[in-house]
């Protein structure tokens, strides 16, 4: 039986490198909602797995990460003296800083596709996003996860904007970053795995107002999506 929601619920979807986290981490500032980032659950879950030794029998690896999504402890807390706002812990340990690099994000997109590790989170994800006035994002919060969400969003952008926006990223990091080229070709990888994994592919729900972030600045995509939103739930500016 579906967990009720206890207050308001929005869902944003949407390839990686579209913006998602950062819109939706202000999105949440402006409207006092709380952030929910679900794609953070699949990268520490990546992460530790990394961390331990991924098996590299694909069947041991689907159970191995089970096995984590199960027994990790997930929090989301918000920090404002540090950047992001929302810090990512697992069993205790702030792994913020460690689950955004590239091979952690190879790992989540695979590990995402195993059905017992999208079961194991399901409820999880469900659980945070009901306590309520929520804002969740991923891939699919709007048909899996959320399909009565009261306001949901798909966002995209071109697949070279996505590739620039994720190099610029990974520059800030101070580490060694792979060519324009090399991180395109990460990213369509990862969406091909996104969009066709058996299990709760990537897609835009029938219900979703769809942003194509491309040419657009950050506090343009905010200011459109909160219009949307206090439209759509009566909400005072």
């Amino acid at each position: 039986m579906a967990i009720p929601k206890q207050g308001p619920v929005i869902a944003i979807d949407g390839p990686a490198g579209t913006g998602k986290s950062s819109v939706t981490r202000r999105l949440a500032q402006v409207l006092g909602f709380v952030h929910i980032d679900t794609g953070a659950l699949y990268r520490t879950i990546a992460f530790q797995l990394l961390k331990e030794g991924k098996p590299e029998n694909v069947k041991l690896l689907e159970i191995k990460a089970t096995e984590f999504a199960l027994s990790l402890h997930f929090e989301f807390l918000r920090d404002e003296s540090k950047n992001p706002v929302n810090r990512v812990f697992s069993n205790g340990n702030d792994v913020t800083e460690f689950i955004r690099t590239p091979e952690v994000s190879m790992l989540a997109s695979q590990i995402s596709a195993f059905a017992g590790v999208r079961a194991a989170l399901l409820g999880l994800q469900r659980r945070m996003g009901c306590v309520g006035k929520s804002i969740l994002e991923g891939r699919d919060i709007g048909t899996v996860i959320f399909p009565d969400a009261d306001v949901k969003f798909y966002l995209t952008a071109s697949v070279d904007e996505r590739a620039k926006r994720r190099l610029a990223e990974l520059e800030t990091t101070g580490k060694d970053v792979s060519s324009f080229e090399e991180v395109k070709k990460q990213i369509e990888l990862r969406d091909r795995g996104d969009q066709s994994r058996a299990v709760a592919p990537l897609r835009k729900a029938s219900d979703a107002i769809e942003v194509d972030t491309s040419e657009m600045s950050l506090d343009e995509v905010v200011q459109t999506m909160e219009t949307q939103v206090r439209k759509r739930l009566n909400l005072k500016g």
